[in-house]
Formats: structure tokens, C-alpha cells, sequence
């Protein structure tokens, strides 16, 4: 008998297939080329997406990084699913606040990179996340400008890794890259 995570996990995939997966040809943000499409955003914005996301996530996180108390990574991929995973921790009585990573620094005010930074204080550990992976730019991104701004990032966590370089990439620069899928679970 499947537990409620794995029929979760299973789920999740079914929702990423039908609503995020495409077989065409895309120059992806890297600038690479591909043959396939994967917008996680489609099925993180759908409330059963964002709740299966944020229950699998937020297991993930709890066995491979527990201390974390901040969830977030690089806007605006990584919004919805730090949403997620912050109100799921909540509804499981172990509150991990969400922060917002900028590309560019806030244009006005305090000029701040952070979105959500205050309420975790100096040195707080976090887990960065990420909606895919493909040459670990983003996430490194994130994980640089979270560290430039005080936080201990314990890992990064995605939903789809495409196996092209991105976790040797943010490996060799120190940190732990868990995916919940890769590229073999939609193209076998």
C-alpha cells in the first residue's frame, strides 16, 4: 500500500504531465536549447499543485535540512512554491517563514535584494528552492545573494531537475541540490 506521500509524489507528477510538460523546442533562460518545456508555475498555481508542492517540499526540507526557519529562493519561480512550503509548515505547527530573493535590488525605499528578511534575523538557516534546474544559474543566484545578506543556506530544493549540469554545478560550489523529479520522470 502507497503511503500519502508517495500517492502524493505520484500525483504531483500526474499534475506537472498534464499542466507544465511540453515536447517542443524552447530556448530556456540559460540560453540553452531543448526539446522540451517544463513551466512549474502552471501547476504551482493550481491549489492542489500548490498544496501537494508545498506537503513535498516541506517533507524534503524537514529530513535534509530541519533547522531550516526561512523558505526561498530566486522570483519568481521559486514564489509559489516558498508559499507553499511556509504555509504548510504553518497548518503542521512548525512555522518556516517564506522570503523573496530579487533580481534586481528594491528601486526605492531601503534598496533591499531580500523580500522577508527581517522576520528571520542574522544567521538564520534557510533552504533555498527552486522550480528547475537546469545549469544551477538561478539557484546559485539565490543562494550567493541569501548568503551576502547573512543567512546559512543548509541546501537547495527543486522540483525538476533537468540533468543538465545544474546540480554538479551548485554541488561544486558547496551546497546539497534535492530534486523531487528530473528530466527522466517525463522523458524516460
Amino acid at each position: 500500500m502507497a503511503t500519502p506521500l508517495a500517492r502524493d509524489h505520484a500525483r504531483l507528477l500526474e499534475l506537472l504531465t498534464e499542466h507544465s510538460f511540453e515536447r517542443r523546442r524552447v530556448v530556456l533562460s540559460s540560453g540553452k536549447e531543448s526539446d522540451f518545456y517544463i513551466d512549474c508555475k502552471r501547476t504551482a498555481l493550481l491549489a492542489e499543485g500548490h498544496f501537494l508542492i508545498g506537503r513535498l517540499l516541506l517533507d524534503v526540507i524537514l529530513r535534509e535540512a530541519s533547522l531550516a526557519v526561512g523558505v526561498g529562493g530566486l522570483t519568481l519561480g521559486a514564489d509559489p512554491l516558498a508559499s507553499a512550503v511556509s504555509l504548510t509548515s504553518y497548518l503542521a505547527g512548525s512555522p518556516i517563514e517564506a522570503f523573496i530573493v530579487r533580481k534586481e535590488p528594491k528601486g526605492h525605499g531601503t534598496g533591499q535584494w531580500i523580500e522577508g528578511l527581517a522576520a528571520l534575523g542574522q544567521h538564520a538557516p534557510v533552504a533555498i528552492v527552486e522550480d528547475v534546474v537546469t545549469t544551477g544559474g538561478s539557484t546559485l543566484k539565490a543562494i550567493e545573494r541569501a548568503q551576502a545578506e547573512g543567512l546559512n543556506v543548509l541546501g537547495a530544493f527543486a522540483l525538476v531537475d533537468r540533468l543538465e549540469g545544474g546540480r554538479e554545478a551548485v554541488e561544486a560550489s558547496g551546497h546539497r541540490l534535492f530534486s523531487l523529479f528530473t528530466r527522466k520522470d517525463f522523458i524516460p
